[in-house]
């Protein structure tokens, strides 16, 4: 559990709240549903527009590691790797089918059975930064779900003070219907800037950290690869292992 993420977005929505209370106001003032409406579906609506639903669906499935960060256990990486080469060098690279089977990982998978069929160790470094820049690009176009969100939220917020403003003009004979739209106004700009500062922004900050080391972690298997393929010795291969932590 990161119970950073988790005492992050407690820290900021009760500081927000508890703002509202010490400035004198209610919190239920903050409670518009028309404003959360015009800002949640605008920016909702936006962000589909400019993306392909699989790449939205993505987005959503990633906010699981915002609360449940993979741990990327280096000393285990390490143990495995040595394993790996010795074995390797000792009963040839046929050998390590039995490792292959157990590979929960399919990149870890599939960097083993490049080495035990045989292919240049250049090669497999080749191929395997291929599959690291395109699950980058993967990866960081879901991100960017949440950057769009971040930067549409604030001003779909404006639209829906302006569309307040309007509903205020058209009631002027009405007082009684003025608060309601001031209300509105106001409140939909707090909910698109809120949204946007607090949720969306930090949300795509953190998913990128998550991609960088997942590919430190990819790039660090593809040399431990090149390395058994090359047939280094298990200290220099220790020694690079050693360089991403």
């Amino acid at each position: 559990m990161d119970w950073a993420s988790i005492t992050g977005i407690v820290l900021a929505f009760s500081g927000l709240l508890f703002g509202q209370v010490v400035e004198g106001g209610r919190i239920s003032s903050l409670l518009q549903p028309a404003a959360f409406l015009i800002v949640f579906c605008g920016t909702l609506g936006a962000v589909l527009l400019q993306s392909r639903l699989p790449t939205f669906v993505r987005s959503l499935r990633m906010l699981r590691t915002i609360f449940r960060t993979p741990v990327l256990n280096h000393q285990k990486m390490t143990r495995d790797a040595l394993t790996w080469n010795m074995t390797a060098r000792r009963e040839g690279v046929l050998s390590l089918e039995r490792y292959l089977r157990m590979a929960k990982d399919p990149f870890t998978a599939k960097g083993l059975r490049l080495v035990i069929d045989g292919v240049d160790a250049e090669r497999i470094r080749e191929i395997l930064e291929v599959d690291i820049a395109s699950f980058e690009i993967f990866q960081r176009q879901a991100v960017r779900v949440w950057e769009s969100a971040g930067g549409y939220s604030p001003t779909i917020g404006i639209l829906g003070a302006v569309l307040g403003l309007i509903h205020v003009m058209e009631n002027l004979s009405e007082p009684s219907k003025l608060g309601a739209g001031i209300a509105v106004a106001f409140v939909a700009t707090i909910y698109g800037v809120g949204l946007a500062n607090l949720v969306f922004l930090p949300i795509a900050h953190k998913l990128k950290e998550q991609i960088s080391r997942e590919i430190a972690n990819k790039e660090m298997l593809a040399d431990i690869f090149f390395s058994i393929a090359s047939g280094e010795n298990s200290r220099v291969i220790e020694e690079r292992v050693t360089n991403y932590e």
